[in-house]
């Protein structure tokens, strides 16, 4: 059976994630707070930073960076787009 959480990101009960998807004291906020739905929202807004800032996520920089953003993205005002960015388009 799967858990439920009160996901913070989409305001309402869904199934919650089967472990901390990410060290320390923001992965345990996470895994309390956010949802599967949620969490996959924030990889694919990950993947778009990442791609965008050219970042190497080995790197300490780009990793101090990008846990910033996954907090905002989850407990703060919001992970913004850069401004450059243009979604893929459809064919």
């Amino acid at each position: 059976m799967s858990r439920t959480v009160q996901c913070i990101k989409l305001g309402k009960e869904a199934e919650g994630l089967p472990m901390a998807p990410y060290p320390g004291d923001l992965g345990k906020r996470i895994f309390e707070n956010v949802s599967k739905e949620a969490w996959q929202m924030w990889l694919g807004h990950q993947t778009m930073l990442i791609n965008e800032y050219h970042l190497t996520p080995i790197e300490p920089k780009a990793r101090h960076f990008l846990e910033e953003e996954m907090e905002k993205f989850f407990f703060g005002s919001g992970s913004e787009k850069p401004k450059e960015y243009v979604p893929p388009k459809d064919d």
